[in-house]
């Protein structure tokens, strides 16, 4: 650098960010621009400046002639790229969602642009998408299933901003409909961004999409990829060549140009929230953009979250649902059964599990009729624990007072032509009730068995399992159907797809494997329902319910024989909307429990985590908009712990507080949170603390 320096002769002050990820420093310094870097020192590109004795990355937001500090300004030490990866749009999207989260800015832009790989700005991004490769036109005809469907993507084509729920009807081909409407926008010359939860999905939407176009005008971005190709596609995207993009939840920040579609797919899984501060869902990224570059959103999902159900009530969104004759087409048959003991005893092969008889006669006549059958259970692996079988009371260690449960076994059986069944079973034996011979009860924190249980409020002498796993599920079903192969899918093993062919599938919630090549699922059993109903969350009846019915879309409809048994209580709210395919009626009843009791998305809240010291003096700091309550501290929910070490000895233990505040400006909550954190900052409180904004699980 030459010692001598001299300032550009156009707005020479650059207005930069520093990308320090603290809160009382996220705020624009000013810092002068040579001759040398004028050229290069566009608004948007990232820069090197000396901040406080050390050299950081920043960004430059804009150029000005003269500066607001009085005092002497450092000079800009070097343009990292010319690459102008801020764009307004990529700044006010990522101002207004810090604003909304209470977050640092610098912690949003970490998460909206991957970082630089100086060989990826060698690789040729300006090919226009045109000249990519050879496209068709796509077809259509899947929205005309749908109320108003026709004149939905009417209005999207003709560049209005249409904005839908759309609820997916039971075997619906649903990546063939976004994809063709989405290459549509694409070949009017916009741009289309696609967002769903796993990487099953975008291999779904890829090959749709394939069908119309080549695969090097689809842009995929997700975290499999490594910082270059990463870092290279972003860049496609921003110079206009990736103009049809499909991804995990950070792409939804992809800088599409020209945007005219965005779509989100099941916005209630979780796999759609950043993990890291301020851990924003890629559903409110969607929406701002929709706003602020006025673009057309799909909420798409085979149900309907209470968040979506706000928008559609407010008339933000508008409901695309098909009627109710088409989804009784569609559907498959849906009966409860409960557990209880006479209808075990229909079943020679049940009499010693959980399972009831018309489970196994739906599966029996799948396989008659040449299609698979699926098992969803909630969790993968063995019994974990267990409780008395008459009063339910969760069954205690009587040396250390821990948790009794059953060890799993390492022999292996086999059924078939792949590996399917872990346990001690032969298929020629009978399995024994889960406390019987092997299945001794031994204590999951001090390794003691208790061979001769009591329960202590009722002193009963019986046992059963309280959440069955995958592994115990494969050898009820290897007994009860020794001839035919059984494949596990969950854990650390989940089968993508499957051929059609007679057998059973025992896989958990997400990992249902999709059959590829022939007749799909003839029928579905969902076990323990009632381990996932009664999970001590607020989302629980809504993410039930969600598993349900992904399970249930995969079974063939009712007029090919297609079944589905839930075991569960057929009296409870959400089994009968279940049964009836009631998609909607959830939403509304799930968003009115969610108001009776004054839970998001019926008001906006932040959960505050710090330890108890921290934690008072965040809340002395704190001031909330008029209307606003605060709840608890309470302890941290189960199995959560804060960010970073501390003496709890001397600083207290974890704790959490939820903020609330009634409906109103979706800022106010968030503004009023980041003035707290940076004044607790500047009294240099370095103690961990976790603000997460209407977060997707409370406890």
């Amino acid at each position: 650098m030459p010692t001598t320096r001299t300032l550009a002769p156009h707005a020479p002050i650059a207005q930069i960010l520093p990308l320090l990820g603290v809160s009382q420093l996220d705020r624009i310094f000013e810092y002068k621009i040579d001759t040398d870097q004028d050229a290069d020192a566009q608004p948007g590109v990232l820069v090197r400046i000396r901040f406080a004795g050390r050299l950081v990355n920043g960004i430059l937001l804009e150029r000005v002639a003269e500066p607001i500090h009085q005092g002497d300004l450092r000079w800009l030490d070097r343009v990292i790229s010319p690459e102008i990866i801020y764009s307004p749009a990529t700044r006010a999207l990522i101002e207004s969602l810090a604003l909304r989260y209470g977050a640092i800015t610098s912690d949003v832009i970490r998460a909206a642009i991957p970082s630089r790989h100086a060989q990826a700005e060698q690789t040729d991004t300006t090919t226009a998408w045109e000249e990519l490769g050879k496209t068709s036109e796509p077809d259509l005809s899947p929205w005309s299933a749908y109320e108003h469907g026709e004149a939905f993507v009417d209005a999207v084509l003709a560049g209005k901003v249409a904005r839908v729920a759309w609820q997916m009807t039971p075997q619906e081909p649903w990546a063939d409909a976004l994809a063709a409407l989405a290459v549509k926008v694409v070949l009017q010359g916009k741009g289309a961004l696609l967002i769903v939860p796993n990487q099953k999905d975008i291999e779904q939407l890829v090959a749709a999409c394939s069908q119309y176009v080549s695969p090097k005008q689809i842009t995929v971005l997700n975290s499999q990829q490594g910082p270059q190709a990463r870092y290279r596609r972003f860049l496609s995207v921003l110079h206009g060549q990736g103009r049809l993009v499909i991804g995990t939840r950070s792409a939804a920040f992809a800088p599409v140009a020209n945007l005219g579609l965005v779509v989100i797919k099941d916005d209630g899984d979780d796999n759609l929230v950043d993990p890291r501060a301020p851990y924003i869902h890629a559903r409110e990224v969607l929406t701002t953009r929709s706003s602020l570059e006025h673009a057309s959103i799909i909420l798409a999902g085979l149900t309907r979250t209470a968040e979506v159900q706000v928008l559609v009530e407010a008339g933000w969104v508008y409901s695309l649902a098909a009627n109710r004759d088409t989804i009784r087409k569609r559907m498959p048959r849906i009966h409860a059964t409960g557990e209880h003991e006479f209808e075990l005893e229909r079943d020679r092969f049940a009499k010693n599990s959980r399972l009831p008889s018309r489970a196994f006669q739906a599966i029996r006549r799948s396989l008659e009729q040449g299609r698979p059958a699926l098992v969803q259970v909630p969790r993968k692996g063995y019994v974990p624990t267990l409780a008395c079988k008459k009063c339910s009371s969760p069954a205690r260690c009587r040396a250390c007072n821990g948790p009794l449960g059953i060890p799993p076994q390492s022999e292996t059986i086999n059924s078939g032509a792949q590996p399917v069944l872990l346990g001690p079973q032969r298929q020629s034996q009978a399995l024994p009730p889960a406390h019987a011979g092997a299945y001794v009860p031994t204590c999951g924190w001090c390794g003691t068995p208790d061979t001769h249980f009591s329960c202590g409020q009722c002193g009963n002498r019986q046992l059963r399992a309280v959440v069955q796993g995958h592994r115990r599920t494969l050898e009820e079903f290897g007994v009860a159907f020794p001839q035919t192969p059984i494949v596990a899918s969950g854990g650390n093993r989940i089968y993508e797809t499957l051929p059609s062919r007679p057998g059973i599938v025992v896989a958990t919630p997400g990992a249902e494997p999709i059959i590829t090549d022939g007749p799909t699922y003839g029928a579905a059993v969902l076990l323990d329902s009632w381990a996932l109903l009664n999970r001590q969350d607020l989302r629980a009846t809504e993410d039930t319910f969600a598993k349900w019915t992904h399970a249930a879309s995969l079974v063939v409809s009712h007029e090919q024989g297609g079944e589905v048994i839930v075991v569960a209580d057929a009296s409870l709210a959400v089994v009968q909307r279940f049964i009836r395919w009631d998609v909607i009626g959830m939403a509304q009843q799930e968003l009115a429990s969610r108001r009776e009791v004054g839970f998001p998305p019926a008001v906006h809240m932040a959960a505050v985590d710090a330890p108890a010291r921290a934690l008072h003096q965040f809340m002395e700091l704190l001031e909330l908009p008029a209307g606003s309550d605060i709840l608890g501290p309470v302890d941290l929910p189960l199995g959560m712990k804060l960010p970073g070490d501390y003496d709890q000895q001397e600083f207290g233990p974890p704790q959490r507080i939820l903020v609330r505040t009634p409906l109103g400006p979706r800022n106010q909550l968030g503004a009023a949170l980041r003035a707290a954190q940076t004044a607790r900052l500047a009294r240099r409180d370095s103690l961990p603390l976790r603000i997460q904004i209407n977060p997707i699980h409370i406890g």
